[in-house]
């Protein structure tokens, strides 16, 4: 801010503003937005009624997240009310399903090996003849 000296003449900016007269409005007005067309009653219905037809593949998958939880608040429940014997017998199901799966998992890993060996003694040969088998 500069020193009011007799140099430049002091301006008041809401002087200015009322001078310069009312602004003027570059968008709707409130009452504009009052009076827009809006939908009856009935045709709010209809559309909700087609977002609910539309939603077909969405409110199936709502079901099956319902179901889901349902299941895992069930087991919890019998947790919960069973008694030790239920847990016991459910620990050993586990421990056999365990092993069965570390079975199942180093028969693929072995198979995967064998498989990726395979597979770089054909790319060596190749490239060392230049053509396919």
């Amino acid at each position: 801010m500069g020193k009011r000296d007799n140099r430049v003449a002091y301006m008041n900016p809401i002087a200015m503003a009322r001078a310069r007269g009312p602004a003027q409005n570059s968008g709707p007005t409130i009452q504009d937005y009052l009076n827009r067309p809006r939908p009856t009653w009935e045709e709010v219905k209809e559309q909700l009624e087609k977002k609910k037809k539309g939603s077909r593949a969405l409110a199936e998958f709502e079901e099956k997240m319902n179901e889901n939880w349902k299941k895992e608040l069930e087991k919890h429940r019998e947790k919960l009310l069973g008694g030790n014997e239920s847990s016991s017998k459910k620990k050993e199901k586990k421990k056999k399903e365990k092993k069965k799966s570390s079975r199942v998992s180093k028969i693929f890993s072995f198979l995967n090996f064998f498989a990726w060996g395979l597979f770089l003694f054909v790319t060596s040969v190749v490239l060392e003849r230049g053509v396919w088998l």
